[in-house]
């Protein structure tokens, strides 16, 4: 099978391509340098020529907290755009299978129960990544849009929970939390820092999923893609406070200080847990326990640019 992964040299994409590439299908992963999925022309022209079987849309701007307080205007915009090229552009070019990657910031703010994909769109958005989220939202509806107007139009949507793992991002200001707080402890180890503080109460719970265990999922579904719901969650259905994560992560880079809070600094959702009960049914659980990713993770970290 010819598939086509925007995003292939990123954190889900290179992830996916890794779980992929033993299958023996013929993987299309090309950098920006050679196809810039903001430009629509040139997307529709690659897609054409190359007609793919499949198309998975991985690729997007990411970043913590602080990247989406500070640059709302690119993560809406950015994400908007390359989306609707990518997703839009395939059904022009006559593809007709699509695997696009949400995000659980789609979900509304502060819910209680486990997220269901019935809950998109149900409520206030978390504003500290909300353009990132709308984004994503537009996405989604895109894909549900296209197939009710043409029911051969296969464009299915997963809706992963936060990632961590093998080529992530570990500088802070462009990190997710996990690869953030590795670079932080092990910077305060080399420091010989005893005292690290920890934005916000340290309570707020946070699901993340191995980026290897997205891969395997993403693997999954093209081999079981006409099974495969229209929009499933992909996640662990349990999560842990800041401060596990927190501990965790000092366990295995070897930290041995104490943590402070600092709640001038601002946490995000109090609570973000996907329901997987769709995944279950489908047929797959993921599989990497919490200290055994962040140890790979940490592994990736020694060998990257810090």
């Amino acid at each position: 099978m010819k598939i086509f992964i925007t995003g292939g040299h990123g954190l889900a994409g290179q992830n996916i391509a890794e779980a992929l590439r033993p299958a023996g299908h013929e993987l299309l992963t090309p950098t920006h340098a050679e196809l810039d999925l903001l430009d629509r022309d040139a997307v529709f022209s690659y897609l054409s020529e190359q007609q793919p079987d499949l198309v998975i849309h991985a690729a997007g701007v990411v970043g913590g907290i602080a990247a989406n307080i500070q640059a709302p205007v690119k993560f809406l915009l950015t994400n908007m755009d390359m989306g609707r090229n990518v997703i839009y552009e395939s059904y022009r070019a006559g593809i007709r299978k699509l695997i696009n990657l949400g995000s659980s910031c789609m979900y509304p703010r502060n819910s209680e129960k486990p997220l269901t994909e019935e809950m998109v769109l149900t409520g206030e958005l978390e504003p500290t990544n909300e353009g990132y989220a709308l984004a994503k939202c537009m996405c989604t509806r895109l894909c549900q849009y296209l197939g009710k107007e043409d029911p051969s139009c296969q464009y299915k949507t997963l809706i992963p929970c936060n990632l961590y793992g093998k080529g992530d991002k570990f500088r802070t200001e462009r990190a997710h939390m996990i690869p953030a707080v590795i670079h932080k402890l092990y910077t305060a180890k080399q420091k010989g820092k005893m005292e690290v503080a920890i934005w916000g109460s340290g309570k707020a719970r946070r699901e993340f999923l191995y980026a290897g265990d997205l891969g395997d999922c993403v693997r999954y579904c093209v081999e079981h893609f006409d099974a495969m719901p229209d929009l499933m969650n992909v996640g662990l259905g349990h999560d842990y406070t800041v401060d596990e994560y927190y501990e965790a992560i000092a366990n295995v880079v070897g930290y041995e200080g104490t943590f402070t809070h600092d709640l001038s600094k601002p946490e995000g959702m109090k609570r973000k847990l996907t329901d997987i009960t769709r995944l279950k049914t489908f047929g797959w659980q993921a599989k990497t326990r919490l200290e055994d990713g962040i140890r790979k993770t940490f592994e990736s970290y020694l060998t990257s640019e810090k």
